[in-house]
């Protein structure tokens, strides 16, 4: 139901997002062999690297417009249909939105196969959008370069390139509303804003993303790889530090200075949290342990406050082009308490590596009064975290 067609009274349906992948064409200007795709890229299908972007991003469901007769190249599942394309671009993401009809999507993410690479954010963006309230989203790069008109090899004139902008995909809309501009149109076009302008639609431009490369021509191939390494290369790193108890009236976690009968002993301020975390970046990193970077021996760490630690590490990160995705640390002890300072250690964390706090979690947990922690001889922590190309 259209928002003009609505009763009075009558509710909207909860939001849910589907998506269409136009995935039946030949690719011819893509060189020689099968239709681009089938083509392989870091031993994954083209398409396939599509489909997982948009699983990865919790839609469902998927519908792939494939050629004709080639259905059966794509694993069923529930949550992904296949449908055979048409003659046109236009036609397949026809035929895929027709696909959606009676499946409870409101709205529709149409995307180009040959954009393997399209970075999450940018789903997310025009998702966003839509769930906002938008009928019609379409992501756009400005341009940047000089426009010319040319003619016979000479150019003949210079295009002002104000307002212009590259149109990518993913293009978001309302699910009725693009079916109808579809089913309307009855032609060709460049993409979907084109049918949605056509039917009177206010399409919203969001800013695109310069990794959302179409797969066009042979050389793009090298270029898809190049981002789609990047984008594989995760690392997982872990640390885990001990320091036992002794003379103090307080003991410093994560950065929060807790009031305690005891202090924690150390050459820098003992901090375990700080220095599990320091440890679990430089593992990550292949840099080795925060002994190797901070020697416990070397006096100008004496009493030390652990954030420089951290932050060294997360420096180290970014030099190489790296960043922490998320930290995940656990304090092992009978006392002091965690919970009610738990908070203040995930803002001091957020602070000390530069992440969102969303990102950063802390957890205690206690031995039930077994092992060196569980007779209150001194506290343990445990952390993990990943890291992403920045």
């Amino acid at each position: 139901m259209t928002a003009s067609s609505q009763q009075p009274g009558q509710q909207n349906p909860p939001f849910r997002l589907a998506a269409v992948i136009a995935a039946a064409g030949r690719g011819v200007r893509a060189g020689d062999g099968e239709a681009k795709q089938w083509r392989r890229i870091r031993g994954q299908r083209i398409i396939d690297w599509t489909i997982g972007a948009f699983d990865a991003a919790r839609i469902s469901p998927v519908v792939a417009a494939l050629p004709p007769g080639e259905l059966d190249r794509l694993p069923e599942r529930p949550d992904l249909r296949v449908v055979a394309g048409g003659d046109t671009r236009t036609d397949s993401v026809r035929q895929g939105l027709e696909a959606l009809e009676g499946s409870g999507a409101t709205h529709v993410l149409i995307h180009d196969a040959a954009r393997c690479c399209v970075p999450a954010e940018l789903i997310s963006r025009v998702a966003a959008e839509l769930r906002g309230g938008a009928e019609a989203v379409a992501p756009g790069l400005p341009v940047s370069d000089a426009l010319w008109r040319g003619d016979g090899g000479a150019v003949q004139s210079v295009q002002s390139r104000d307002g212009l902008h590259r149109a990518q995909t993913p293009q978001g809309f309302a699910l009725e509303r693009i079916l109808e501009a579809h089913r309307g149109f009855g032609a060709d076009a460049a993409d979907d804003v084109e049918i949605a302008l056509a039917a009177g639609l206010d399409v919203r431009i969001v800013p695109g993303d310069e990794r959302n490369l179409k797969i066009t021509s042979p050389g793009d191939f090298a270029l898809a790889a190049g981002l789609l390494g990047a984008a594989m290369d995760t690392r997982i790193g872990t640390g885990f530090d001990v320091h036992r108890f002794g003379p103090g009236d307080h003991v410093t976690l994560c950065g929060v200075r807790i009031a305690h009968e005891r202090g924690l002993e150390g050459h820098s301020d003992a901090d375990v949290g700080l220095h599990a975390l320091a440890d679990a970046v430089y593992g990550a990193l292949a840099l080795g342990d925060i002994g190797r970077h901070f020697p416990p021996d070397d006096p100008q760490w004496k009493d030390a406050a652990s954030d420089a630690f951290l932050r060294h590490a997360a420096r180290a990160a970014a030099e190489r082009g790296m960043r922490i995705v998320n930290m995940d640390v656990t304090l092992i002890c009978e006392r002091p308490r965690i919970g009610p300072h738990a908070d203040a250690m995930r803002r001091r964390l957020s602070e000390i590596a530069e992440i969102d706090e969303a990102c950063v979690s802390v957890k205690a947990t206690t031995t039930e009064g077994l092992g060196f922690t569980g007779r209150e001889e001194g506290i343990a922590a445990q952390a993990a975290v990943s890291l992403a190309p920045a």
